[in-house]
């Protein structure tokens, strides 16, 4: 691990690192969070930041992805995330940071929004892509700069 992350809280919402691994999909180093409720511990989503900046990440699969269980959504738990992670992209240097999603996801583009992330393009994602393979044939791709 080429940093430890601290920690990542947020009032009731805390990221408890759930391990470092090479990411086999998309073949990059990648931190895994648990997003956790401060006070019970309840899971309530996870997040990861994959470190490298390939074409692959920047493109199609961005270096921020989270998911919220449908119990917790409405709470802002992805964009508090996402604005709990971006310290520990700086500090690992990644500038911008890319967070892709698929253009009817209309929740995630307000998450995306709502952390400041500005919306550069909508991208059709190559068919020999897993991301595509994987039913996912277009990408919106966000950017979200440290000084943002």
């Amino acid at each position: 691990m080429p940093i430890l992350p601290g920690e990542l809280r947020d009032q009731d919402l805390l990221l408890r690192l759930d391990r470092f691994e090479l990411d086999i999909t998309h073949h990059v180093p990648t931190y895994q969070f648990l997003l956790t409720h401060a006070i019970s511990g309840e899971t309530m989503g996870n997040a990861r930041l994959r470190i490298g900046s390939t074409k692959h990440v920047e493109m199609y699969a961005g270096h921020i992805g989270y998911s919220v269980l449908p119990e917790h959504r409405g709470h802002r738990y992805a964009a508090r995330a996402v604005r709990l992670l971006m310290p520990l992209a700086a500090n690992l240097g990644i500038d911008p940071v890319w967070i892709t999603c698929d253009p009817e996801n209309i929740a995630s583009r307000r998450t995306l929004e709502l952390t400041g992330a500005e919306l550069i393009e909508i991208v059709d994602v190559p068919k020999d892509c897993i991301i595509h393979q994987k039913g996912h044939p277009r990408k919106c791709r966000y950017r979200l700069s440290l000084n943002t």
